[in-house]
């Protein structure tokens, strides 16, 4: 016991480079987590061909995600009314919007939804976000597999930020990392 007691930093320290080693993956999401910015070097940036989507507007105007690159960061979102993660992350999402519309290009694309439904969901919560619906096949660099996924896309169309899963959109680190990329 006395042994413990006086290497326990050291047993602590081995057992996290050892989780470290043996697992890249928590590496990789260590990383990302104290060092976001980092990740922009890597990042992908979809081809015009990726974004030409045509949303049909359900509480704005319709449009095509392509008319969009070039103008501000673009959070592009999809989800649906049947998924609870999509619904869980909502109020965040509101709030985010709230406070960055003017730095960000808000797009969420209801997948596999009607849109009575999307519409009366939006009604009951008061959600302002701007909704679409795809009118055109999404290419295969953005089309989910999981929902909700979340994109971060800076004005040329470069990934920084991919999420897929749920996620407070409304976090400091969030609006840091907003804060950073549009300066």
């Amino acid at each position: 016991m006395k042994f413990i007691k006086q290497n326990l930093f050291y047993i602590i320290a081995t057992a996290i480079i050892a989780v470290l080693y043996l697992f890249p993956s928590v590496k990789l999401k260590i990383k990302d987590l104290l060092f976001p910015v980092a990740a922009i070097e890597n990042a992908i940036t979809l081809q015009d061909s990726d974004m030409d989507i045509q949303l049909k507007g359900i509480n704005v105007a319709s449009t095509n995600l392509k008319n969009l690159k070039g103008n501000k960061l673009i959070f592009l979102n999809f989800w649906g009314t049947w998924c609870p993660p999509c619904r869980e992350e909502w109020p965040t999402i509101q709030k985010l919007y709230e406070t960055k519309k003017d730095k960000v290009d808000f797009v969420l694309i209801a997948m596999q939804d009607e849109e009575e439904a999307v519409v009366k969901f939006m009604k009951e919560n008061n959600y302002t976000v701007p909704v679409y619906i795809a009118q055109s096949p999404i290419s295969n660099n953005v089309l989910p597999k999981v929902f909700p996924t979340t994109f971060l896309l800076d004005k040329n169309g470069r990934i920084l930020l991919k999420e897929d899963a749920s996620k407070d959109w409304n976090s400091k680190s969030v609006h840091g990392f907003i804060d950073n990329v549009t300066k």
